[in-house]
């Protein structure tokens, strides 16, 4: 079962108990998240089954959207409304322009300060798990790309919006610095995960939901190829004399390629550039190969052999 889920994550769950209670459903011990998603927040948490593990860490590193509800007036020490208060103004007087503004100003590539309470490590432990023992520890900021932000409604203190980010964003953080630009301060107050590259809020499935289907008999219907990740890269079907190569994950060459359709995306990452999604000739997928020598020569990238 080398497949992928995309769960809806509920709220007060960490990413590892979702993991805990797919192995417990599906009695598998090969079983993994995409990215950490906060206790506090719910939404988009595809889970990867078997061999299909091996496409964690791409899925991980593609963009996210969120729905968002920013708190204005409050500051924490988590940067949301779960942690203890360090500051609070309950006499909002700020203009609807200000606030556009101040959204503005966190477009494009910005740095940006994890949280002290967060899963980022530092010499090897958790940023959380020292602030618990009180220890001070420097934070480097990073670079990250707010891609798109749209403010859906504004009702002080509260601030509904939808943003689409780069892997590595924190939203806790996007809010409290907005907060910190107009000056009173701001917590998140609740954060739904709507996207993680083609897998969206619309196609997730409840624990509850899979426990159900499982007990039917009908899990497959809600399980992704692990090829879908790979959507965007151009399909190689292989002639039936050189299924060996692939089967045994060796490289190949042009002469060996019985069909080729797609064409790798310009824009896309460095992988999806160079790289193709390669099938036997029976059309069933075995693996990631990378272009060599002006598309003559195939080289094996990322095998997912049955």
């Amino acid at each position: 079962m080398n497949k992928i889920i995309n769960i809806l994550k509920p709220t007060g769950m960490t990413s590892h108990d979702v993991v805990s209670c797919v192995r417990r459903t599906l009695n598998m011990k090969k079983v993994g998240h995409t990215g950490t998603l906060d206790p506090d927040a719910a939404g988009v948490l595809p889970i990867c089954l078997g061999r299909a593990t091996k496409v964690s860490e791409l899925i991980l590193n593609k963009d996210k959207s969120y729905i968002c509800e920013l708190t204005l007036g409050i500051e924490t020490d988590t940067y949301d409304s779960s942690g203890t208060i360090l500051y609070r103004n309950d006499d909002l007087n700020i203009e609807e322009s200000k606030i556009r503004e101040a959204f503005k100003s966190q477009e494009g590539e910005i740095n940006q300060m994890p949280p002290v309470y967060s899963a980022l490590k530092v010499n090897g432990k958790k940023l959380y798990e020292l602030a618990r023992e009180g220890k001070e520890v420097e934070r480097q900021a990073r670079r990250v790309r707010i891609l798109d932000m749209e403010i859906h409604e504004i009702r002080l203190p509260e601030v509904t919006f939808t943003v689409t980010c780069s892997s590595g964003t924190y939203i806790r953080t996007l809010c409290q610095d907005i907060g910190e630009k107009l000056g009173c301060g701001g917590c998140m107050k609740s954060l739904l995960r709507t996207k993680v590259d083609r897998f969206e809020l619309t196609d997730s499935h409840k624990l509850s939901e899979l426990e159900t289907m499982m007990h039917e008999g009908r899990i497959e219907e809600v399980l992704l190829p692990v090829d879908d990740v790979f959507a965007v890269c151009p399909a190689v079907r292989i002639r039936q004399e050189s299924d060996r190569l692939i089967q045994n994950g060796n490289p190949f060459g042009k002469e060996d390629i019985a069909e080729t359709t797609g064409e790798c995306p310009p824009e896309g990452t460095e992988l999806e550039r160079n790289c193709v999604r390669v099938y036997n000739s029976e059309g069933n997928f075995r693996g990631l190969y990378r272009r060599e020598q002006g598309g003559r020569r195939y080289k094996p990238e990322k095998m997912f052999l049955s």
